[in-house]
């Protein structure tokens, strides 16, 4: 039963040991409070005070549970998971009709940025349901596991043979793929199952900077020593060349003569936390499939 709820909710061991601990005190505390409110009531045992105790602990489960959760440091995990139970009690999740998967290779701040957008709407149709990575060591794992989203290690094999990545993909009946700082090309296998369907974001105003090798501090670097009066982000759909697909949104920022390539990254790294999601919602929306 445990290693089945690791792996249900894609966690390690002590991770698992934490959440349910969290649970059981949770559930301890709340039947407690029950008692306790019942016993100023003046409502003798029977029916009628069973009912009530029912909808006290119940009304009362989601509070101590979180509160416990916060204490033990695993809030994002029972807030995604109360979020879920929510969605499929209103039936708003069940089908989500956008179902995305985040591609990344590194510490992940973008990726997190996505799926607690996507998982904050309650009303949106979009739910990010999978992050590939493949890095081992990528921060976007433990981002991805804090809010409950499962994720896939993929190796350069399965790229260069992606059938059963594709696969995985059809199981978790994924609708559109992003790319939050993924450093990979794409296969033109998934490029044909996902036309028009994968975005990228790209830190400078392309068409400039762009190509095989410039991301990350090498574009930022590139933009300094160019002597470049602003810089930004794109974001763009995906072909078989490197940050050659269709432009779909832009954003600029003003750099100083005193800004060194760390600083214009910060810049950028703003622009990339204010509008990637957003942008992703209304692309997405806006193409109807």
């Amino acid at each position: 039963m445990f290693k089945n709820l690791q792996k249900k909710w894609n966690v390690s061991p002590k991770r698992l040991w934490v959440i349910l601990a969290a649970f059981a005190i949770g559930g301890s505390l709340c039947g407690f409070l029950g008692k306790k409110i019942m016993s100023f009531t003046g409502i003798e045992k029977g029916a009628l005070y069973l009912v009530c105790y029912i909808i006290i602990v119940t009304l009362s489960w989601p509070i101590c549970v979180v509160l416990i959760s916060s204490l033990l440091g695993e809030y994002p995990f029972f807030k995604n998971y109360l979020n879920n139970i929510y969605k499929k009690m209103t039936g708003k999740s069940a089908n989500n009709k956008y179902k995305i998967a985040v591609f990344a290779s590194g510490a992940g701040s973008n990726a997190e940025r996505i799926i607690k957008y996507f998982s904050n709407e309650i009303e949106s149709q979009i739910s990010v349901d999978l992050l590939v990575t493949n890095k081992i060591t990528a921060g976007a794992i433990t981002k991805a596991e804090n809010h409950g989203v499962p994720f896939i290690l993929i190796n350069d094999q399965d790229l260069e043979v992606p059938t059963t990545l594709i696969q995985t993909l059809k199981n978790k009946k994924i609708t559109h793929i992003v790319l939050a700082g993924f450093l990979k090309k794409i296969p033109k296998d998934i490029l044909n199952i996902y036309p028009n369907r994968i975005i990228n974001i790209h830190p400078a105003l392309l068409p400039k900077y762009g190509g095989h090798g410039m991301y990350g501090h090498y574009v930022h670097e590139a933009v300094k020593k160019n002597g470049d009066s602003e810089t930004g982000i794109s974001i763009h759909l995906v072909n078989e060349a490197y940050d050659e697909g269709k432009l779909v949104f832009q954003k600029s920022c003003n750099i100083d003569v005193d800004d060194t390539a760390e600083s214009i990254a910060q810049k950028v790294l703003l622009l990339e936390h204010t509008h990637f999601a957003p942008v992703i919602k209304d692309w997405i929306l806006a193409n109807d499939i």
